[in-house]
């Protein structure tokens, strides 16, 4: 039926159209009668068609702008205005043809999770393996997964696994998985095969479920009401009145005609939807694809927003946050360049993020020898003239652990990180820590929402509680609420709504059941399209979240435009019905009157296709080009930065040696500073100039407090010996350069996201911590 339905629309949009630029060609060329007869089977082919929708619309109950359509086409027909009953035919093709494509793309949306269900698993038979249906499966079943295999059904492990649960959870980060624990179809074998032991059958597994949300989802969600659609209740009765008193009155039905043809609804058939088109056309520019009409009007009015955490508020990729060195003998940049050479050989997230650390520093790679992978324990091989391995920390540095291999454990565990441990040449040389970082456009586009009419932001993530508040905190929303499965994300979308119309944002096929069951879905897909991309109702083209902001400002004024526009246009009809009604306005004369004022109505709709008040900055390419210098700047400075934590961990009261913490001041003086000063004379009026001064005191404040703290640490240094150093100055010392890096932390940050966020299509790179 569906299917019949999206033909139908593509038909008659394509009839109307033909017949409507035929019959101008036509009277262009002379044969007046000829574009006369174009236009009055146009016409015609409308009015069949919209006394069908109408009808239909009769049986559902539901109110139809259809019925001013059918009005305004007989009353064509009866006045000989056939150019504008086959202008109404287009227009109403046009709109049936466009809910035919949103329905179309539900269903591609659903088809692309399907395909992605996994159809066969290999059962264990004695030593035999034996491929199956997954529908086969029974409770009780070994199955052997392989790896890059899906799981095919809901089970528990016999062994270690690494699983990429993106697709059920957002989280893009690998997950070890322990003997006796679960692991659920839908996710992804990342690491060594392993077995399982089948837990549930394939229609009760955990992907059948997702798919089966996504359909409740799209079966839940209201339909889009027009704006035509509601004022047709009050317009189409009094139209209806006006004429049937007029020919009471007059005992004339010429007048009842005339009152029909000035009733013609083209502001409400064409001005609202060119204003809609015109703000589609606007957000395209900025980076948004907005589905329609329908879904422009409902973001316009949007007062809730909720956001998955993965992808949307964070980058979405393990990014390199650490790098910590077991010893002084090897330097920071040299354990990541050999650990980088080696992991070009693996295609794992995490090796490509180790890969992308090390390009970003400038560093050279070399290719690997002799590499060797240990299936679920890591990668090993020859780089140069060392033996380098890459992996687990039981793998690398078994027990008992040097006392840096606990520290690394620890702050892993804090902070909810990834670790990846490097052995040379057989000994454990030092440790990567990898987290999935924050945007540094998401706390300003919080801010944006806010400023464009949002009422409530809402962190809704299936990650572990303790992640995901402290992304809420940093980014600034009202609410948290963490664990959350793809079910439990629905039941927080109904509860929202209450609060008003709700926009929900992800960008992972897990997503996909909640960008359909939220009033608007809203993908972020510029690294691909996903399931996700083809579920939402607007997707964002451009790696940037800060658009979303843009996008609901376009969208809130297209609406405005529209509202005024239809506002004016079926004002000033209903004034030309009320003359026409009074004997004033005969026929001929009401449709070219109608026709002045469907131009009027389109006029003041086109208004929505010239730029309006966005969020989006724009900078001369002088600013560009030397924030971007900066930018560089900016990077190669973080070893620097970090270089001060790790001399502040090793300095001891015991064996109190200055000779890092002078070096390191040299360094400060020589390379932070003059780095920090041009950002003061160069990075600071780049953002006055786009953000005001305001936005640039708390940069000049800490750019002074920096500069204080590096001379306090010069003169500390300036009054003491290496032979007369006392544990109190040990501490001092210590306080200050803990808390200059605190500073510098604190700092880095608002450049990131004051400053250097402002770059057009600036990719954000995240520089490693270095210990």
């Amino acid at each position: 039926m569906d299917v019949v339905k999206g033909r139908v629309a593509v038909l008659l949009f394509a009839a109307s159209t033909l017949l409507l630029a035929l019959g101008g060609a036509l009277w262009l060329l002379g044969p007046v009668d000829a574009a006369e007869v174009c236009w009055l089977v146009g016409t015609v082919l409308g009015l069949a068609a919209s006394v069908a929708w109408t009808a239909a619309a009769v049986r559902r109950r539901e109110p139809s702008v259809d019925v001013i359509a059918v009005l305004a086409l007989a009353g064509a027909l009866a006045v000989g205005e056939y150019f504008a009953g086959a202008m109404i035919t287009v227009m109403l093709a046009t709109g049936r043809l466009l809910e035919a494509r949103a329905d179309a793309r539900a269903r591609r949306e659903l088809r692309l999770l399907l395909e992605r269900s996994p159809r066969t698993a290999r059962r264990r038979a004695g030593d035999q393996l034996i491929d199956i249906p997954v529908d086969d499966v029974t409770i009780g079943d070994r199955l052997l997964v392989r790896s890059g295999d899906v799981v095919p059904v809901d089970g528990r492990l016999f062994t270690e696994a690494t699983l990429d649960e993106s697709a059920l959870t957002g989280e893009p980060l690998p997950v070890e998985r322990t003997p006796g624990e679960d692991a659920r179809s839908g996710a992804v074998n990342s690491g060594a095969p392993f077995d399982l032991l089948a837990t549930a059958a394939a229609a009760d597994s955990t992907y059948a479920g997702l798919v089966r949300l996504v359909e409740q989802a799209q079966a839940s969600s209201a339909p889009f009401v027009r704006l035509a659609d509601r004022l047709a209740v009050l317009f189409v009765p009094l139209t209806l009145l006006l004429a049937a008193g007029a020919w009471a009155l007059a005992a004339d039905p010429v007048r009842a005609v005339a009152v029909l043809v000035v009733a013609t609804p083209c502001p409400l058939l064409l001005a609202a939807p060119i204003a809609y088109i015109s703000g589609l056309s606007r957000a395209t520019r900025a980076g948004v694809v907005i589905k329609g009409g329908g879904t422009l009007e409902r973001l316009a009015a949007a007062r809730v927003v909720l956001f998955d955490k993965t992808g949307t508020l964070t980058r979405g990729r393990p990014h390199v946050t650490d790098i910590v060195t077991g010893s002084d003998a090897l330097g920071a940049d040299e354990l990541l360049h050999l650990a980088a050479s080696l992991d070009q050989m693996s295609p794992h997230v995490l090796a490509s993020a180790i890969v992308s650390t090390a390009n970003t520093r400038g560093l050279k790679l070399d290719l690997p020898r002799q590499v060797t992978e240990e299936h679920g324990y890591g990668l090993s091989g020859v780089v140069g003239d060392h033996e380098v391995a890459l992996g687990k920390r039981s793998w690398i540095a078994p027990d008992p652990a040097p006392p840096w291999v606990r520290r690394v454990r620890r702050r892993a565990g804090l902070d909810g990180s990834l670790t990846v441990f490097v052995s040379i040449d057989g000994r454990p040389a030092g440790a990567f820590l990898l987290e999935d970082v924050i945007r540094p456009d998401a706390p300003r586009m919080i801010h944006s929402l806010r400023e464009a009419g949002i009422r409530r932001i809402v962190l809704v993530t299936g990650d572990r509680t303790d992640t995901a508040e402290s992304v809420g905190r940093i980014v600034g929303t009202d609410s948290v609420r963490a664990d959350c499965d793809p079910g439990e994300k629905l039941a927080v979308i109904e509860a929202e709504r209450e609060a008003g119309t709700t926009v929900m944002v992800g960008d992972g096929v897990n997503d996909a059941p909640a960008l359909a069951a939220a009033d608007v879905g809203v993908a972020l897909a510029a690294h691909g399209a996903t399931a996700s991309s083809e579920a939402a109702d607007v997707v964002l083209t451009v790696d940037r979240v800060d658009a979303l902001a843009d996008a609901i400002l376009i969208a809130q004024r297209a609406r405005r435009i529209a509202r005024q526009a239809v506002g004016v246009g079926m004002g000033l009809s209903l004034a030309a019905m009320l003359m026409a009604a009074a004997g004033l306005l005969p026929p001929a004369a009401g449709a070219v009157l109608q026709e002045l004022i469907d131009v009027l109505a389109i006029g003041l709709a086109l208004r929505a296709v010239l730029p309006g008040r966005t969020h989006t900055v724009t900078m001369p390419p002088a600013d560009v080009a030397r924030g971007r210098e900066l930018r560089a700047q900016h990077e190669s400075s973080l070893a620097v930065v970090e270089e001060i934590r790790a001399v502040a961990d090793g300095l001891t009261t015991h064996d109190p040696g200055l000779g890092p913490v002078r070096r390191l001041v040299e360094r400060l003086q020589t390379d932070l500073l003059a780095h920090e000063r041009a950002d003061q004379d160069d990075l600071v009026p780049i953002v006055a100039r786009v953000l005001g001064d305001p936005a640039t005191y708390a940069l000049t404040r800490t750019h002074a407090e920096i500069e204080h703290q590096v001379a306090t640490l010069g003169r500390l240094l300036e009054g003491l010996r290496d032979e007369h150093v006392q544990p109190e100055d040990v501490i001092e010392l210590r306080r200050l350069l803990y808390g200059l890096y605190g500073v510098l932390r604190l700092h880095n940050a608002q450049e990131d996201e004051t400053a250097f966020s402002l770059l057009p299509s600036s990719p954000v790179a995240v520089g490693p911590r270095t210990r």
